[in-house]
């Protein structure tokens, strides 16, 4: 092979390990960032309501919620809770009224179910979060006869968090717009339950 010929050669396999690498960056990047979504919401563990991460606030500026969502709609009032399926299936109920209101579930690779305020049945929404093995012994266990208004969702992660968002149309719904994205609850559902 000429000089020339090793040259080209040793510059392509440069160039095809150089794009590899860059491509396996990329794609590394959202399980070693420690300040993703999911990191951030593990400060709400322990808490057994969502808290509130952005008040609603019409006529202020689009302002990003507590630095690390996205800027929101000043109208919106957002609320977070994480989970840990480890500790068993995870119940999140909302009350709700006559703002509109939408409850969206995230893991690590991002959102994976969302319900409005219009899925409710006498006027909650309950949702209980599990593991495939938490669903089929939930259904093993199941008396047929008894009736479930829960929705139950396979989670496809261990971990996880709830994102609640309440709009509030007029400003004299801010303060209920807020107290609706805080008082989401979301309870490990225990066997005694």
């Amino acid at each position: 092979m000429t000089p020339l010929g090793r040259f080209v050669l040793a510059t392509l396999c440069g160039l095809v390990l150089a794009g590899l690498v860059h491509v396996a960056t990329v794609l590394a990047i959202p399980y070693l960032a420690d300040g993703d979504a999911l990191a951030r919401s593990r400060a709400t563990l322990a808490n057994d309501t969502s808290v509130l991460v952005h008040a609603a606030a019409i006529g202020g500026p689009a302002e990003a919620a507590e630095g690390w969502l996205p800027p929101q709609d000043p109208a919106t009032a957002v609320g977070v809770c994480a989970y840990d399926l480890d500790d068993g299936p995870v119940r999140i109920t909302a009350e709700t009224g006559p703002l509109v209101e939408t409850i969206a579930l995230h893991g690590r690779s991002g959102a994976y179910y969302a319900i409005t305020d219009q899925a409710a049945v006498r006027g909650t929404v309950e949702l209980v979060i599990m593991t495939r093995r938490q669903f089929d012994e939930a259904l093993a266990t199941a008396d047929e006869d008894e009736r479930n208004r829960d929705v139950r969702i396979v989670a496809p992660s261990r971990q996880g968090f709830v994102s609640v968002r309440v709009l509030a149309a007029l400003p004299s719904q801010q303060a209920q717009a807020n107290e609706a994205a805080r008082s989401v609850s979301c309870t490990i559902d225990g066997p005694d339950e």
